[in-house]
């Protein structure tokens, strides 16, 4: 149902008011059961993980681009404008073209999210949504089977993790933990062993980690400027660290995530254990 906007004000947009404004975003989209799909790649990514549209908002130009969602859509309505109103409504520029405001997706219960997971990534207040993002790309790509978020951590389906994870985020399972020592107690009564990345004195290093080859795993990223919290350090099975060379004294959380997503995948514990033997 194509709608033609003839003012910014129209009150039917609401859904795309002041994409800018990420504390104003941050608390509305959960409280209203939404997320802002950007880009047509994206939109249509989150159709095909089987998420509601509410509506969808692009640029005239857009319409033949992506006319096949329209026509499969075609009770939900598809607002279009120039682009100078859909960034008068926005606050951004619409380069993409295209967008749509979601219903958020159920969220999912650990314990039935864990007993069908191997490894998993646990984040701890990781606030910066760039970050979230490219860890959930690390994650869909590298074989982690489901992420869990600490109370305080970030929204993955922030419009800007979703873009930085190209959709990552609809295929990687994921949900948010209790506060407190809970949700450590689902993990360990879950079977997962958990390792805590941490530059402290004890820590394995990331290579010794993998070749204990943990039947299960929870692999555990901290925030960008304070990483673990001390509660978490106590309450893991193991703190783990990167080797570092050239004096760099760590990754950025996201790097790091990928490397340690890597070095313990069963695939590549497998490959170089048979290297090492030929």
């Amino acid at each position: 149902m194509i709608i033609h906007l003839e003012t910014a004000s129209d009150p039917r947009v609401s859904d795309y008011h002041s994409l800018t404004d990420v504390q104003l975003r941050k608390t509305r989209e959960p409280a209203e059961g939404l997320y802002i799909a950007e880009s047509p790649k994206v939109v249509r990514r989150a159709l095909a993980a089987g998420h509601r549209p509410r509506s969808f908002f692009l640029a005239e130009k857009r319409l033949p681009e992506i006319a096949d969602v329209l026509e499969a859509h075609p009770d939900i309505p598809a607002y279009v404008g120039t682009g100078a109103m859909l960034e008068e409504i926005t606050g951004i520029n619409l380069h993409r073209g295209a967008m749509a405001a979601m219903h958020r997706p159920a969220p999912l219960e650990i314990p039935s999210l864990l007993a069908a997971a191997r490894r998993v990534a646990v984040l701890e207040d990781i606030s910066d949504h760039t970050n979230i993002g490219a860890i959930f790309r690390s994650a869909a790509a590298l074989g982690i089977d489901a992420v869990l978020i600490s109370p305080r951590c970030g929204d993955p389906l922030y419009r800007r993790s979703i873009r930085v994870s190209m959709g990552a985020v609809f295929q990687v399972p994921w949900a948010r933990l209790p506060e407190g020592p809970a949700g450590f107690r689902l993990l360990h009564e879950a079977g997962f062993t958990t390792a805590a990345l941490a530059l402290l004195p004890d820590s394995l290093t990331i290579h010794e980690l993998a070749a204990r080859n943990e039947e299960k795993l929870a692999l555990i990223l901290g925030s960008e400027g304070y990483g673990l919290s001390t509660e978490t350090l106590a309450a893991a099975n193991h703190s783990v660290m990167i080797p570092m060379y050239a004096g760099v004294d760590s990754l950025n959380v996201a790097a790091a995530s990928a490397v340690a997503f890597f070095a313990t995948d069963p695939r590549t514990s497998k490959s170089m254990s048979a290297a090492a033997h030929e």
